[in-house]
């Protein structure tokens, strides 16, 4: 699964798996345009993107359009990254972040807002250097284990899907750090609550031989509410 692909999977993920109205959640007005432009459609992203910017405008405390905006200015330092523009990727970056910082401090309960950032900072540190990583994967990972305690009375009722990219998330991001038995803790409790998971095939893997397949990208970011 290339990165792209996996991103969008995510983000859709973040909306199947939503338990507001359709009419109350702000993905539904801008989710195509950004799995569009994640995908490649430079302009659907910069719809989405103006779509939040037009929500920011009137209500700056608006925590999931700040979260949906501040994943496209990450989505936009990769792509200024890989053109060899350091110096613009590196001031996106510093704006994504803390556009989805400042969205996790105003509804630090709100799912449809820590798993945006979460999965993002998971899939992106694949690529930065080692020493950069560290304290950004235990970010992620304190966003995936407080949605997943906001969960707890209802988690054993989501999908297989939800739960596993849920469950898969803070296994890889436990192993990535080296803490291998949290890692067996939630790989097992992946095969055993979401047995029918794409994740799963992976997490036998790992719990077989301590590997897993080699990602080719950027990744998940939903909310997997």
């Amino acid at each position: 699964m290339n990165g792209v692909t996996t991103l969008l999977l995510a983000l859709t993920i973040a909306s199947q798996a939503a338990q507001r109205p359709a009419e109350q959640r702000f993905d539904m007005t801008v989710r195509s345009d950004f799995f569009a432009g994640f995908a490649g459609d430079d302009a659907r992203l910069k719809k989405g993107m103006d779509a939040c910017e037009q929500t920011l405008a009137g209500n700056p405390k608006h925590a999931e359009a700040l979260v949906w905006h501040g994943s496209g200015l990450a989505f936009e330092a990769g792509q200024a990254f890989r053109k060899g523009d350091a110096q613009t990727g590196g001031e996106l970056w510093d704006r994504g972040m803390r556009e989805m910082d400042a969205a996790v401090s105003l509804e630090p309960d709100n799912v449809g807002v820590r798993i945006p950032r979460g999965a993002l900072l998971l899939q992106a540190t694949r690529f930065m250097q080692p020493e950069m990583t560290r304290p950004l994967i235990e970010k992620a990972i304190g966003d995936y284990e407080h949605v997943l305690e906001l969960q707890s009375s209802y988690f054993s009722t989501l999908g297989d899907h939800p739960k596993g990219e849920l469950l898969f998330g803070l296994a890889e991001g436990y192993s990535r750090l080296g803490q291998l038995d949290k890692a067996r803790m939630y790989f097992e409790r992946l095969t055993s609550d979401a047995p029918t998971s794409g994740q799963t095939p992976k997490a036998k893997q790992w719990l077989a031989d301590g590997t897993l397949p080699k990602a080719q990208g950027l990744g998940c970011v939903g909310c997997h509410k």
